[in-house]
């Protein structure tokens, strides 16, 4: 058995069980290796619904994690307490065919057309490690990148070509305050960027970007932790509201 294999046992068990792991028992030796333990991962829990990619900054190389299908929710679901309860208010887009390598070298407008609906969507922010906030950040990406679930809005009437990170309004609400309310927080700046490097990451990974594959594309607001028995929403300026509930 292979070590991906071992560490993703690890964090499989952890998420049926509801019983952390040390993340020291499943921090790989570089991105590469966690990756290798996202797909060990989705090999038990599959299949793939879709994908969240982030970057820390403009330049700064972005990082992915495939997310389970079954871990897509219409928005207004009811979910678990979980250990964390993070969410963050993120733009989200809908695959419209397959997407090779060849794709990643288009300009704006035409890789635009690759994507055939844009949605807001909340996404939950959950854990399999014990010590979360110690936590190696590798021991995080190998963790599905602390993917908890991802709620979805209805589909936004917004130009897909037009959106902007760097101008999108966003605020989120835990019970009646808004705890935060954001002008272009998406640290990542260009979606295009972003989505050409996905792009490319997926067809070299051998799971390229499907029909139907929901792609989000990191927080516009940061994150902030809810209450057991709290009611989260999120508008998104342009693309609508989106809701959970605890």
């Amino acid at each position: 058995m292979s070590n991906a294999s071992e560490m993703a046992d690890r964090l499989v068990a952890a998420r049926s069980s509801g019983r952390p792991v040390a993340w020291r028992d499943v921090l790989p030796s570089d991105r590469a290796a966690a990756y290798a333990i996202q797909d060990a991962t989705l090999a038990r829990i599959g299949p793939i619904g879709g994908w969240k990619v982030g970057a820390a900054n403009p330049e700064a190389e972005p990082i992915c994690a495939p997310l389970p299908a079954s871990c897509l929710l219409a928005s207004g679901a009811r979910l678990g307490t979980g250990l964390l309860r993070g969410v963050e208010a993120e733009v989200a887009l809908r695959v419209g065919r397959t997407l090779t390598i060849d794709d990643a070298v288009l300009p704006d407008h035409e890789l635009a057309r690759a994507f055939d609906a844009a949605y807001p969507v909340i996404e939950v922010v959950e854990t399999r490690l014990e010590d979360w906030t110690d936590s190696a950040a590798l021991a995080q990406l190998a963790d599905l990148q602390s993917h908890g679930a991802l709620l979805i809005g209805p589909a936004a009437t917004v130009s897909i070509a037009s959106i902007d990170l760097r101008s999108v309004e966003a605020q989120i609400s835990v019970g009646d305050d808004v705890n935060k309310r954001t002008t272009g927080g998406n640290p990542a700046g260009d979606i295009w960027r972003m989505l050409r490097w996905l792009i490319r990451h997926c067809a070299e990974r051998g799971a390229p970007l499907l029909p139907g594959h929901i792609v989000t594309t990191g927080s516009c607001t940061g994150m902030i932790f809810a209450q057991e028995g709290a009611s989260v929403r999120a508008r998104l300026e342009g693309f609508g509201d989106v809701a959970v509930d605890f």
